[in-house]
């Protein structure tokens, strides 16, 4: 094992408050009713445009300005309703004094991504960041994953995926990578083993006696 690539909603960083608020935000600026927080859990995984389609009425005709409102109110968010999750730091550190490279694959956009990374982590501390940034399809098509891959010069079969969604299991496969199932995140063990997932891994501690 060379390189360790995670998925960063409900993954690396707990992000559903500030992705209910901004969702909630448009929506009532829209006239639409609110999403509950089990609701918001359940669309997230699939890319902002799939989770604004989701959360709108069926018929809603005004989808394209409704997500083009959450982009402009989630580029502000200044992130104080983020967090890491318990023993996170300390998994990652451990991973990288073992001389392992990390990577963050998600389908968050991309300055999405790079800002909610930028409030807990310095700019250099994972190896290869890639969100949605149009230039690749979003997961579960691997494209992206194996491009990180070819960018940091190791083969498929010498990585792990770390992710709590479906996406995660289905990219991993489709990649060619060991995949390991956070149960910390939106997703159930049930929902994830019939996505295909066979390794779970409770919580942050358990990632580096696994791997």
């Amino acid at each position: 094992m060379k390189a360790v690539f995670f998925d960063l909603d409900g993954t690396l960083c707990n992000t559903l408050a500030d992705i209910r608020f901004h969702v909630n935000k448009m929506l009532r600026e829209s006239g639409y009713p609110e999403l509950s927080e089990e609701q918001t859990k359940a669309y997230v995984g699939d890319g902002a445009r799939k989770l604004i389609e989701r959360a709108l009425p069926a018929g809603a005709k005004d989808a394209d300005g409704c997500y083009e409102r959450f982009l402009a109110s989630f580029s502000q968010s200044d992130g104080a309703l983020l967090s890491l999750y318990e023993g996170e730091r300390e998994a990652l550190l451990a991973l990288k004094e073992r001389g392992c490279k990390l990577a963050v694959i998600t389908n968050k956009p991309q300055e999405a991504t790079r800002r909610t990374l930028g409030k807990f982590f310095a700019e250099d501390f994972f190896d290869f960041v890639g969100g949605d940034s149009g230039m690749f399809p979003v997961k579960p098509d691997p494209s992206l994953t194996r491009y990180a891959a070819l960018t940091l010069r190791v083969s498929p079969a010498e990585c792990v995926f770390v992710g709590d969604g479906e996406q995660d299991v289905l990219t991993a496969k489709r990649a060619g990578m060991r995949e390991i199932a956070a149960l910390w995140g939106y997703r159930s063990r049930e929902q994830l083993a019939a996505a295909g997932a066979a390794e779970f891994a409770e919580n942050f501690g358990e990632l580096p006696k696994i791997l």
